[in-house]
């Protein structure tokens, strides 16, 4: 579903291929085995590849990495009943096809969806590669919006009611990622009195839950595909969606977005890091308007979610120095930095709020 890509060939990681084709001519009759089979990078190490049959028809098949998986961990059950509530509703997701549960097929859940025309942005590259300055408001635009069509969907209507709890996101959220800073800061050995000052005042000051919404947790450009007229023609990669609070994503996705034309805290290398994007301040009263959710405490969000980065991080840092993974290839100073500039971000919008 992007053009990072490996070449074609009849084996692929994780698939009985021969069963797997079976199992698709039996139950779907969207497009006709045999299949090439293109490995598709990306998507969280879950195993995905292009299919593609004689007549030239495409799909994507999803299945989990190989190995022991920790719990919860790469749900394709999760994803498939995102994708088939979201379709329906005319929400862009992939056309979903086929679901297998029968794990003799290929030794594992897989899935298989539509083909979704489009690019992902990673980095300012990407965006001068794909996006003309003239599109880039479109592009932006169409971005936020489909993030505000998503929060105001009724998830009891479309038959996500179960997909998690509803009541109280951000508390539970602070509570354990504040959980994973403690366990992680002797094996770090970096701890900083702000990741306890500020999950004492996320905690004090935490605004009321707007309503229930499916939040996808991690909306950013990389987990969208982008047309050639620079609107979203797929939203992908849904392993973290769960039920929550609307505006802890809209602060995630807009943490990352620049404040100014010259804003000195964005990432010098980040898809929105090129002149032509319309600012913070415009999407979030765009996301209001089409919502109609107050965005008067958004810097709350925005600081919510850069002291839980800072966690996140936290968490990745310590486990490398404790030799739990590889630290070949691993920017650690770097890693260390992000942590620091993670809690700075959420100092700034913490002093925007007081």
């Amino acid at each position: 579903m992007n053009n990072n890509q490996n070449e074609t060939s009849r084996s692929a990681e994780g698939y009985d291929i021969p069963a797997v084709e079976t199992w698709i001519a039996a139950n779907t009759d969207y497009f006709k085995p045999p299949f090439s089979w293109t490995r598709l990078e990306g998507g969280h190490s879950n195993l995905t590849y292009r299919l593609e049959d004689a007549s030239g028809k495409r799909a994507v098949i999803r299945r989990p990495p190989m190995g022991e998986l920790l719990p919860k961990a790469h749900d394709m059950n999760r994803e498939w009943s995102l994708i088939a509530a979201f379709a329906p509703q005319g929400f862009p997701v992939p056309e979903p096809i086929g679901f297998c549960e029968d794990l003799s097929v290929t030794g594992a859940l897989f899935y298989v969806m539509g083909f979704s025309e489009g690019r992902p942005l990673f980095s300012n590259e990407d965006t001068l590669a794909w996006v003309p300055e003239t599109q880039r408001t479109t592009l932006a635009y169409s971005f936020i919006d489909t993030l505000a069509d998503m929060h105001v969907l009724d998830p009891d209507a479309i038959g996500l009611s179960a997909l998690g709890k509803k009541e109280d996101y951000v508390g539970r959220q602070i509570k354990a990622w504040y959980r994973s800073w403690e366990s992680s800061i002797a094996y770090a050995e970096l701890d900083d009195p702000r990741a306890h000052d500020f999950k004492d005042y996320f905690l004090v000051h935490q605004p009321e839950q707007v309503r229930a919404s499916v939040v996808h947790g991690d909306y950013y450009l990389h987990n969208c595909l982008f047309a050639q007229d620079s609107k979203v023609s797929a939203v992908l990669d849904w392993e973290l969606a769960t039920l929550g609070d609307p505006l802890a994503d809209l602060g995630y996705t807009l943490r990352a977005w620049p404040e100014s034309a010259d804003d000195p805290h964005l990432e010098p290398t980040a898809p929105t890091a090129v002149p032509g994007f319309p600012f913070r301040a415009e999407l979030a009263q765009r996301y209001a308007e089409r919502t109609g959710f107050s965005v008067d405490l958004l810097d709350y969000y925005v600081g919510f979610n850069n002291w839980k980065t800072a966690a996140i991080l936290h968490g990745v840092y310590a486990r490398y120095r404790a030799g739990q993974k590889s630290t070949e290839g691993v920017d650690m100073d770097g890693l260390r930095e992000g942590i620091l500039k993670a809690l700075n971000g959420a100092e700034r919008a913490i002093q925007r709020l007081a």
